[in-house]
């Protein structure tokens, strides 16, 4: 049994005031007022008998203990938020068709379930689903292929095509668990193992690294993520992914280790994408829906395993 004093709302103050550092942004993310936030946290800190937050530094800063009953709070929170998505099924009954793309990194979690949630509304309609690396479902938005379709955005505005972004999935380096040395000294000592070059994520790695004039042997060039990350896992070498990439590859997380980037940092932004002619709520309510999903299958358990994401992996309102 929960102590008396530990809520939902409670929980969900928490969490909000740790994500922001601020009563009123806490206000703002949960409807309630400064003085209901504040007392809210109050009363959590009472039921638990230890301060989840320093509140005499601005913006607030977790302690130790809140720093842990975080990632629970996040993980508890998150499995309610799903049970609640699952039960709120869109209304897209007046559709015939619907060609959908997803980026891969989605494959393992996201995806299975995204489509089920459609499957469920989608009672007389021709549905497709293409699941791809990011630069194929941007060639295939171009050529008008899909309706609808969530992948890495190349920053470019697309003729007739609507963006709406999701998620901001900052890069992090990737290295194998045993190797001795901090990232700064890795990096020198060890192959540089690089994404397939005409994949956008590729590109992307290889144009922050021009920017910041790093240059590094180009030996190894792997088009599979799951292959990169095996490599990595052996001890090959090291790389760089995200975060959203690296919860892809659990069956090598024993002997990975993932860290923030030792050079400048930089991330992607995961859109969605929607035709000119898609102009009415459908893709309104799957970006919705897409959201929350992320938030709950892939961003907490991410921060829940990997802390120091806190303020880089996040949705995009």
């Amino acid at each position: 049994m929960l102590p008396k004093g530990v809520t939902l709302r409670g929980l969900e103050v928490f969490e909000a005031l740790a994500q922001s550092g601020s009563v009123a942004r806490a206000a703002r993310a949960t409807g309630l007022s400064q003085p209901a936030v504040s007392q809210q946290m109050k009363n959590l800190e009472a039921a638990l008998g230890t301060a989840l937050l320093d509140h005499a530094r601005r913006p607030m800063q977790l302690t130790s203990a809140g720093r842990s009953f975080l990632a629970r709070t996040e993980t508890v929170l998150a499995q309610l938020r799903l049970a609640q998505s699952e039960l709120t099924v869109m209304d897209l009954t007046h559709l015939s068709t619907l060609n959908l793309g997803m980026i891969d990194d989605f494959d393992t979690d996201l995806t299975p379930r995204l489509a089920t949630l459609l499957a469920e509304s989608l009672t007389r309609c021709r549905f497709r689903l293409v699941s791809a690396p990011s630069h194929e479902i941007s060639t295939m938005v171009r050529e008008a292929r899909l309706h609808v379709a969530v992948a890495a955005s190349t920053g470019e505005v697309l003729e007739n095509v609507t963006e709406f972004p999701l998620v901001r999935d900052p890069f992090i380096l990737v290295a194998p668990r045993d190797a001795d040395g901090a990232p700064d000294e890795l990096i020198q000592r060890l192959p540089f193992l690089r994404y397939d070059s005409n994949q956008l994520i590729g590109r992307q790695i290889e144009a922050q690294m021009g920017r910041l004039q790093l240059e590094f042997e180009g030996r190894f060039e792997i088009g599979s993520h799951p292959a990169l990350m095996a490599l990595v896992a052996r001890g090959m070498g090291w790389a760089v992914t995200t975060p959203l990439g690296f919860m892809r590859s659990t069956r090598s997380h024993p002997d990975l280790a993932a860290h923030p980037l030792p050079f400048a940092g930089f991330a992607r932004t995961i859109s969605l994408f929607a035709s000119a002619d898609w102009t009415d709520e459908v893709p309104r309510d799957v970006a919705r829906t897409v959201r929350r999903l992320v938030q709950e299958v892939m961003i907490a358990p991410a921060r829940a395993q990997l802390p120091w994401l806190q303020d880089d992996l996040r949705l995009i309102d």
